[in-house]
Parts: C-alpha cells; sequence; structure tokens
C-alpha cells in the first residue's frame, strides 16, 4: 500500500490466512512458489482460525427461544475436535417454537487476489459427539453479497433454503462426515441470479424446532470439484528440526503432486504419542511450532494429505528443543524471520517483492521491491545467503526493472511480475508513474550499487546498470510545469497529472525529494526542498490539516510537546511510524538538519518516544497496550487498511509490530521490549514464518491473516541500521548522496538569512 495523504492509498481490505503460508522456492531453482498457495485460495473459504476463542469472520445470533452459542456475537472456536489442526467451528443451538437463529460463516477477500472460487461443489466436514437425526439439522443458504443477507445490490444474491440433512442423512456420533453439495442445487431467492463462483458466506440457520441441544463441529469448508481418484502421496523427506528461543522451525523436502492437498504436522513432547498440531500449504515446506518457553524437547514427523483426506507415510522423526537465546541472537532469529518474505516468496520471474501474502501473484509492489533490496544487503551481511546468491537475485531484478514498464524512467506503483507491464491496482487513473514508490526502489538500488562494488566483472557490470537506471528517471518532469515548487506523486501518458497529488512534508516521502535534487541528470534545484517539501505556502498549510484535522505542524515545523516530549517537525503528535522508516531505510537521518530541525535522527526518534508514550497511556483504553505493546504505523485492521498514528482519529486499537521493530535505532530499548512480549508472550498466535504477523487488535479479537512487503523489510533493514549501520553506510556512500548534502546545506544557510 501507500502512504495516507494519497487519495489512492486507503483500500478495504478485509482478509485472512488460517494456516502457516510461504510462497517457497529459493531463488537459483525457482519454481513457481505462489502458485499452489494461490490454487489453495481459489477453494478455501475455512481451515481454521487464527484466534482460539472465536472466528472472527463469522456471525451468531438467536432471537425468542431459541439458543445459538456465541461469543461476541461470533462463533466459538473448538480445539479439542477438530479435521485441520488445530481448530474448528462449533454450531450449538437449540430450536425453539417461534424462535430462530443464524450462524455465518464468511470467506475472507484476501487483497487483491483475483475473484472467484473454482469449484462445482459446496465441501464442508461435519461432525457431531451426540447422533443428530437429518430431520433435525438445520437449513442453509448461500450468499456472494458482502452486506450479508440485509441488503441484495447487484450483483449480489443469496439462495433459497436447502435442508442440510438431505445431504447428510442421518450424522452418527463421534465421526467425521464430509458433506458434498452440489451448486447447481442453490437456486436464487434473491432478485438477482446466484453465482456461485462469488459465495461469500454460508448462513446455517434455524429449521424443525425440537426443542433440544445439538452441538455440530464444522471444519475445512472449500468450493471444489469432485476430486479423481489419485495413487497414495510420496511420504515428505529429510525432515529437519531447528530450536530457538520459543519455537522449533521445521523444513522438509517436497512431496508436492497435483493431489496434495495440505501437509499435516504431529509432535510428540514424550517421543511416543503424537499429536497433529498444524497444517501446511501445498507448495510450501517450513512450518513454526510455537511451544512457549526454553528448555522443551519435541519430536516431529508430518505427513501429506490428499483432498480425501488420505494421508501418505510419515517423514522420518526430527527432534529439536527450545533454548534461551541472547538479545542479539534474538535479533538474528527475528531479521532471518522476516527476510524469508524477500527470499522465498519473491516472484519467481522477476524476483522482485509482492505486494501482499497471500494475495494477486502477479503483482509485485515497487516500494517493496526497493525495501526487499535492502534486505538482500542484511542476507549477505548476516550469512542468510551467499554472496553470490545476493547478487544473482539483484541481477534478476535489475533484469526485469530494465524491461519493465516506465514513465520518463518513472516505474508504476504495481507491475505484472511476469510480463513488466503496468498494473492499475488503485483504478484507471493510476496507469502511469508513481515517483515516490521508485523513490523507495531507487533508495535500495542506490544502496545495494554501492555494497555490490567488488572487482568481479559481474560486480561492476551491475554498479553500471543501476547507474542507468539512476541516471535515466526523469525527476524533473515530476514538476508538472518547469516553475511548480511541488514534485507530482503521478503521471499517466492517457491521463497525464489528473492525480494532482502534491509531495508535502512532513511524511514518509521525504527521499523524493532528496534523490530528486540529488539526481546527477534530472536534478531538482534544492530550493524545492523549502518551496514544496517544507512549503509555507497555503496550499502546503491546508494540505497538513486536511489529513491530520490539527493546526499542529501545519508549518512544517511543530515544536509542541506531547507527552513531556518536544517535536521539531512533523504534524500533530508525529503520525505513522512509517513516517520515520521509510525514507531512512538508506538515507541516514544523522546527516539531515535544515532551518526547522538540528538532526533528523533525533526528530525521528521523538516520533518514536511519542508512540510508545502514546501507547503506554492508552487514553482510548484498548487492550493490549502499554509499554511493551506500541508500534501505532499503516497495516490492515479489522476493518481494513489504517495509516494507525497516535491521535484520536487514526488510533483504533490495531498495533503493527514493524512500528515498534523498525524503530530499534530510535528506542533500542524500547523496541526490543516490545519484541520480546510480541514474540514470547504472544507467539503463539503472533509468530509465523516471516516473524510476526502483520498487526493485531485484541480489542476487536483480530490478527492480520497477511503480510505485507512493505512492512517486514523495514524490521530487517532498520534493525541492521541499530546493530551495524550497514545500510546507511551504503547507501550515504553514493557521491551524489554527499553533492546533494552540500547542496542542501547552501539553501538552508541562505534560508536563514
Amino acid at each position: 500500500m501507500k502512504m495516507t495523504m494519497n487519495p489512492f492509498a486507503a483500500v478495504p481490505i478485509a482478509s485472512r490466512i488460517t494456516c502457516l503460508w510461504v510462497l517457497a522456492a529459493l531463488f537459483l531453482a525457482l519454481p513457481s512458489p505462489g502458485h499452489a498457495a494461490s490454487h489453495y485460495y481459489h477453494h478455501v473459504i475455512f481451515d481454521n482460525s487464527l484466534t482460539s476463542d472465536s472466528y472472527f469472520y463469522s456471525r451468531g445470533q438467536a432471537s425468542g427461544s431459541s439458543f445459538l452459542e456465541e461469543l461476541q456475537g461470533r462463533l466459538p472456536v473448538e480445539t479439542k475436535t477438530f479435521l485441520t489442526p488445530p481448530n474448528a467451528i462449533r454450531l450449538q443451538w437449540q430450536s425453539a417454537p417461534q424462535g430462530g437463529w443464524t450462524a455465518e460463516i464468511s470467506l475472507v477477500d484476501i487483497r487483491n487476489r483475483l475473484p472467484g472460487l473454482s469449484g462445482k461443489n459446496l465441501f464442508f466436514w461435519v461432525f457431531t459427539p451426540q447422533a443428530i437425526s437429518s430431520a433435525d439439522l438445520p437449513q442453509f443458504v448461500l450468499s456472494n453479497a458482502i452486506e450479508g443477507l440485509q441488503v441484495a445490490e447487484f450483483p449480489a444474491s443469496f439462495t433459497q433454503p436447502l435442508n442440510l440433512g438431505k445431504y447428510t442423512g442421518d450424522l452418527p456420533a463421534g465421526r467425521w462426515v464430509q458433506v458434498r453439495i452440489p451448486l447447481s442445487d442453490c437456486r436464487t431467492a434473491s432478485i438477482y441470479p446466484f453465482r456461485p463462483e462469488y459465495l461469500s458466506s454460508i448462513t446455517f440457520h434455524q429449521n424443525r424446532a425440537d426443542d433440544a441441544r445439538h452441538t455440530l463441529i464444522v471444519d475445512e469448508i472449500r468450493v471444489d470439484d469432485d476430486p479423481p481418484a489419485a495413487a497414495p502421496l510420496p511420504a515428505p523427506s529429510n525432515l529437519r528440526a531447528t530450536g530457538y528461543d520459543r519455537h522449533v522451525e521445521l523444513e522438509w523436502d517436497a512431496a508436492d503432486s497435483p493431489a496434495l492437498g495440505r501437509y499435516i504436522i504431529y509432535r510428540s513432547l514424550d517421543g511416543a504419542n503424537y499429536s497433529p498440531v498444524g497444517i501446511q500449504l501445498p507448495g510450501m515446506h517450513r512450518y513454526e511450532d510455537f511451544l512457549g518457553k526454553a528448555g522443551v524437547q519435541a519430536h516431529y514427523k508430518i505427513a501429506a494429505s490428499d483432498a480425501r483426506y488420505k494421508q501418505s507415510q510419515f517423514s522420518p522423526v526430527a527432534t529439536a528443543s527450545t533454548h534461551e537465546l541472547s538479545d542479539d541472537e534474538l535479533l538474528t532469529m527475528l531479521q532471518k524471520a522476516c527476510f524469508h518474505y524477500y527470499w522465498d516468496a519473491a516472484d519467481p520471474h522477476s524476483g522482485m517483492a509482492r505486494e501482499s501474502i497471500p494475495g494477486d501473484d502477479r503483482i509485485v509492489a515497487t516500494g517493496a521491491s526497493g525495501f526487499a533490496i535492502m534486505t538482500l544487503m542484511v542476507g549477505v551481511d548476516r550469512g542468510f545467503i551467499t554472496r553470490q546468491q545476493g547478487l544473482e537475485r539483484l541481477t534478476r531484478i535489475v533484469d526485469f526493472l530494465e524491461h519493465a514498464q516506465r514513465y520518463h524512467g518513472v516505474w508504476s506503483h504495481y507491475i505484472n511480475g511476469n510480463t513488466g507491464q503496468t498494473m492499475p491496482v488503485f483504478g484507471m487513473y493510476d496507469n502511469g508513474g508513481d515517483l515516490v514508490e521508485t523513490s523507495f526502489l531507487m533508495q535500495g538500488l542506490l544502496a545495494a550499487r554501492q555494497y555490490f562494488r567488488g572487482p568481479s566483472p559481474a560486480e561492476q557490470s551491475l554498479y553500471r546498470r543501476v547507474t542507468g537506471l539512476w541516471d535515466s528517471v526523469e525527476w524533473d518532469w515530476y514538476r508538472d510545469t518547469p516553475n511548480s515548487d511541488f514534485l507530482y506523486w503521478h503521471w499517466s501518458p492517457q491521463w497525464a497529472f489528473k492525480i494532482h497529488h502534491p509531495l508535502i512534508g512532513f511524511n514518509e516521502v521525504m527521499i523524493t525529494y532528496l534523490l530528486a535534487i540529488a539526481s546527477p541528470t534530472h536534478s531538482l534545484p534544492a530550493a524545492m526542498y523549502y518551496s514544496g517539501w517544507s512549503s509555507q505556502d497555503q496550499r502546503a498549510l491546508s494540505y497538513r490539516e486536511g489529513w491530520s484535522g490539527t493546526k499542529d505542524g501545519n508549518h512544517y515545523g511543530n515544536g509542541h510537546t506531547y507527552y513531556g516530549i518536544k517535536l521539531d517537525v512533523g504534524v500533530g503528535p508525529g503520525g505513522p511510524l512509517f513516517f520515520t522508516q521509510y525514507s531512512f531505510m538508506g538515507f541516514d537521518p544523522h546527516a539531515l538538519h535544515d532551518r526547522f530541525t538540528t538532526s533528523y535522527f533525533e526528530n525521528n526518534r521523538n516520533i518514536a518516544l511519542i508512540n510508545h508514550a502514546y501507547s503506554t497511556a492508552n487514553p482510548k483504553h484498548f487492550l493490549g497496550y502499554g509499554p511493551d505493546a506500541w508500534g501505532l504505523t499503516a497495516s490492515d485492521g479489522p476493518d481494513g487498511y489504517v495509516a494507525h498514528a497516535p491521535d484520536d482519529a487514526d488510533d483504533r486499537g490495531t498495533l503493527t509490530p514493524t512500528g515498534a521493530l523498525a524503530s530499534f535505532p530510535y528506542t533500542p530499548q524500547e523496541s526490543m521490549a516490545a519484541f520480546k512480549h510480541y514474540y514470547r508472550d504472544l507467539g503463539a498466535q503472533m509468530w509465523d514464518i516471516y516473524g510476526p504477523r502483520d498487526a493485531f487488535n485484541p480489542t476487536a479479537d483480530w490478527i492480520s491473516p497477511i503480510y505485507m512487503g512493505l512492512n517486514q523489510a523495514p524490521i530487517v533493514v532498520m534493525i541492521e541500521n541499530y546493530r551495524t549501520g550497514l545500510v546507511w553506510k551504503n547507501f550515504m556512500a553514493n557521491p551524489e548522496i554527499g553533492t546533494m548534502l552540500k547542496k542542501m546545506d547552501e539553501e538552508t544557510a541562505k534560508q536563514a538569512h
């Protein structure tokens, strides 16, 4: 996604993924790492809940004398009896005369994924502890309306009710039964035709009023064709287990086949009795098992499972123990986990970073790919990959960028990773160049240009090719007119400057002005830093007030004190924390001052400290906040994508780990406290293959089901800048940056007079 002030940034999102995901493939082999997972999400409606008490994407209600078990309006999660470990959904009801109840389970619309479920049948599995006659089972209705059944807006519709018992018969006690419902049986009851591929929710509701209590456990809901008969699956091989501070990481060699439905992970704490603890998607060959404390030995074996739930033979057993890690070891563990997002799950053709996982595998993100390039530097320096591997990946990215569609040297926000063509995700006007995303990309390329500057022909060639890309970006074109005081975000050959969005600070786009001034071929005068970025024009004042709702900092300089912390530059109490991160992953804020502040490092530190103090004070009384639970910044939330910030309007109870963890250079103690809390205390829900999940909201009992390309990389890079300054040093070593800073000093001196 983008920054808050871009009107095309606030894209509604409601996404979930219910097990560990990673589009696994190392660069050297580069199979299609996302294909199997994408296929999975064209079928699955429910397999597991990230929360263990109630399922967030459900609703339940009873009326009259009828009863339905629910927790704050949601259906309870069953953690003892399940088909796909570690949980299922529990329906417990009592149908009384003159009463009613409804239990809705919704599909989660994963961000940017291609719409439409694929298959001719609705399948799910049911289990009842006590037998239920077919006549006493509920009815059900299918809907493809986002609003559920209240409103039908074209093309949304819903179906006539059908009796579940017609498809199950009498249900025996204590046995899982698969239900198969031909979608051709589902006739519309709406004013519009029902389109099964756009199924959005399944609503069970009262049928015969037998006035008896019943329990039905529901699991593995999917749309699919009838699975063909298949040969037994091969067992996964070469299972490896590595113990960390509170979790064990499992890796294995592929047993992938067209018939593979999932991997099932079994754990034993005594070496004899194994229980299923989780599943992994086809195409993915890693799993994180959170054990919760150090000093625990666990034994593992895994099996492949097909669509009919027939399992392969087990893999050989692997054993590992958790053990206490030092703070330094913990940081390396965190960096490596987040690094996997950009290494294992990159687009296989381009090497670029995907916008989100899971998501639309065609979409690669320009800015996130710039961040990914900086993680490659960290990965090489930390030994996660070899220098040769890093060089090959970066070369692949440069190959792609040289041929990708550009607009006066500027790449679009989103690009098709296979074709290099622009993908106008934000609508028809978004079909051109995005100067801010290009800035983030170029920041990464320039840092890597210095890091991979060895004597070998491959590194020398890469240096020249990155220089060519850098020289070709026409920063000056994005002024709109030769005399404009501002840079503008977008330009399109079709629409020109229709998205007439000026770049005005303070926010995350400072790097755009700095690089534009630094450009050796298409530079801007340093005076535009003051006329545009830190403008005092009425347009700039209104702009800052418009997005923030406050006059504090509307003149760029702030000067107010929040929680005892004085803020030189920033709007209101500083805004979301990505303001202090995106422009400063390569550019070292120690190096910059202007007439508003003597140090952008100290200013960024104060923004982070205000964010921490606000979360500690927790003025809106959200659950989960505290001195070790903070980091308000942009991410998904229960109601979609929000640039969460420490103010009344933008604090909605959602904490985003990258906010605190990418603030390590500014707040090392507070960031380490947050990391230990997110990992050691909340890791059972929050720790996954790519490190901490993107966001969580304890008040809403919600955990983000996706990872974002813009959020994991700042953790890797900013921690490394805290530890060694690696990325800062390499980016600042570019001679153009030194020249730009001299120009800035001269202009600041003029402004002082």
